[in-house]
């Protein structure tokens, strides 16, 4: 069995257009999302960066 892939995108831009941008640019590249986090401020309540974690098995990769 393959060893998966990870990819982290890192984004300052947190709004649902760009964080939707961004999984639907890395789903057409074969990546299948894992999870979001969000870093926030304690001055806001609305994050200030998010992670994207993206997963793909080797294989998919190479193929």
């Amino acid at each position: 069995m393959a060893e998966p892939e990870y990819k982290v995108v890192e984004t300052s831009v947190v709004t649902d257009e760009e964080l939707e941008r961004i999984i639907n640019e890395m789903v057409g590249a074969g990546w299948a999302l894992e999870s979001i986090q969000f870093a926030m401020r304690e001055s806001s309540r609305r994050p200030s960066m998010a992670f994207l974690l993206f997963i793909r098995s080797a294989a998919d990769a190479e193929g």
